[in-house]
């Protein structure tokens, strides 16, 4: 249902659940990711993210379109709404676009759904900046997260199943809050896709104290540095 890899990679089909799944309802329908968060995957996330390189977006959008394909079965006949996860407007002013979105879009060109997928860039918004989730319990970043975001366009998912897009699925947490809000707003149902998910090992590993002199991303894990020549095809 999150995306934890069981049975089979990232997508999780039919009733299958992880155990936090079992013991807490997340408040999306299903969540599917094109891949592991590591090795090249992260690099080139890293690298639209952190470095800047926009032409990444189009490699990124291959792998989201990925993503919702194995998603798409379950949508409705009418049109579903695409809503990047927002950034705070520091920190998208800093960094100077929405990584997300970007990818978002990439991943419709792509896709070519004619209108069944529609992009709605402004539909959330970032209403405070948050703590650092570094060293917190996913109790405890739910919390951090806790009205933090908003709906802006009532009017657009109103009514509407809703696609909610982002780089990375760490613990849910950032996503669980955007269908939370999208949900009481009146989608009648939030979808989660991702490019690239963090398996729940691995986001443990995420959650340690950080060393002087790192660096970390907003979902709290730990941000390298990227070798340019590894982007290949950029």
């Amino acid at each position: 249902m999150c995306g934890e890899r069981l049975f089979s990679p990232y997508a999780v089909e039919g009733e299958a659940r992880c155990g936090l799944c079992r013991r807490v309802e997340p408040p999306f329908a299903r969540a599917a990711a094109y891949g592991s968060y590591e090795s090249g995957l992260r690099e080139l996330i890293h690298l639209l993210k952190y470095g800047g390189v926009r032409p990444a977006a189009s490699v990124l959008g291959r792998m989201l379109a990925e993503a919702i394909a194995t998603l798409e079965l379950e949508f409705p006949a009418d049109a579903v709404a695409v809503v990047p996860v927002p950034l705070h407007r520091t920190k998208l002013r800093q960094r100077g676009f929405n990584q997300a979105e970007l990818i978002a879009r990439a991943a419709l060109k792509i896709k070519r759904s004619g209108d069944r997928l529609h992009l709605f860039a402004g539909v959330l918004e970032r209403k405070r900046e948050t703590a650092s989730q570094i060293g917190l319990t996913s109790h405890q970043r739910r919390e951090n997260l806790r009205g933090a975001f908003g709906v802006v366009q009532l009017e657009v998912v109103k009514g509407r199943e809703v696609l909610v897009v982002d780089d990375v699925y760490t613990t849910g947490a950032t996503v669980s809050e955007c269908a939370r809000v999208l949900l009481r707003a009146g989608a009648t149902k939030v979808w989660v896709a991702t490019v690239a998910r963090t398996l729940k090992v691995s986001a443990q590993h995420a959650e340690i104290e950080p060393q002087a002199g790192d660096s970390y991303s907003e979902e709290g894990v730990k941000v390298e540095s990227v070798p340019m020549a590894k982007a290949v095809g950029i």
